[in-house]
């Protein structure tokens, strides 16, 4: 069985009501074998709301079948914003660093981590977005050397790459008619790669990490569509896990060949803050 916490809707998964505060929603995506259990965790939901703000709301359903520590905890984290994110420019495999607002969101997750449980390694992407956000988290965890791997790279978005998206059709349209494609198998002009392939490097990394690190806390440091593509691993009946926003934080539980997602799209550590929505952070294109 698997549960999913998050802060946007998750379309093709039971959903608990919705409740909105300010313009936040939450929404519990959920997949069990007994009807009771659905509706005992709906119940206890809601209580657990009524009795936390929103944002400091910390799902913890631990559906896993392992719970004698054989399996690794994954904290997920998508970079901080780019100068591109911020002008609504493709990314890609292009090496885009952080702007200011990025660096200061990396710090307040860095912050956020090293006052939870101890964090083993740190992985990331070889790309400097979301190499930089790693290695502020792995100086202020512990001072970690982090372990960078290509596969956790984003989407390789061939022509688009460089362009602003709301000009992609005009410049590139049979590069943007393939990335709006919703085949696994198809490729995108200049050398993109089909979603397929992403889900496949992607997915085998984090379950490389999984095997590796079984019975301890690690975080990986990557980017909106791989993000995206390890949710569909661990929650496949989910239509869209939403947006994912710079420095939002996604856990994961690996036991051996079962995903589970604990939480999903907190970004609690940007509240009260200027970092949270700015520029672009979060849509599909975004890097």
């Amino acid at each position: 069985m698997s549960a999913v916490r998050t802060q946007w809707a998750s379309p093709g998964c039971l959903h608990s009501p919705r409740f909105s505060t300010r313009s936040v929603k939450i929404a519990v995506c959920v997949k069990f074998p007994a009807t009771i259990k659905t509706l005992l965790l709906k119940q206890s939901f809601a209580l657990t709301r009524l009795l936390n703000p929103p944002h400091s709301l910390s799902m913890s359903f631990s559906s896993s079948s392992c719970m004698d520590g054989s399996y690794a905890e994954i904290v997920v984290v998508r970079h901080g914003e780019t100068e591109w994110n911020a002008d609504g420019r493709i990314q890609g495999h292009l090496d885009v660093e952080l702007n200011e607002a990025g660096k200061q969101q990396a710090a307040l997750v860095a912050d956020r981590l090293s006052k939870e449980p101890k964090i083993s390694a740190v992985y990331s992407s070889d790309l400097k977005r979301a190499l930089v956000t790693a290695e502020t988290i792995a100086a202020k965890c512990g001072g970690l050397e982090v372990i960078t791997d290509p596969d956790l790279r984003e989407r390789n978005l061939g022509e688009l790459q460089g362009l602003v998206f709301r000009e992609a059709a005009k410049f590139s349209p049979k590069a943007h008619k393939a990335f709006l494609s919703h085949r696994t198998d198809q490729d995108i002009p200049g050398g993109g790669e089909s979603l397929g392939h992403l889900f496949q490097r992607c997915t085998s990394s984090l379950q490389r990490i999984g095997n590796k690190h079984k019975g301890e806390r690690v975080v990986v440091v990557s980017h909106g569509g791989v993000i995206r593509s390890l949710y569909k691993r661990a929650c496949p009946n989910g239509k869209s896990g939403g947006k994912v926003l710079n420095t939002s934080v996604n856990i994961f539980h690996l036991c051996d060949e079962e995903w589970t997602i604990k939480s999903w799209g907190d970004v609690s550590h940007l509240q009260q803050t200027g970092y949270l929505e700015s520029g672009f952070g979060g849509d599909k294109t975004s890097g």
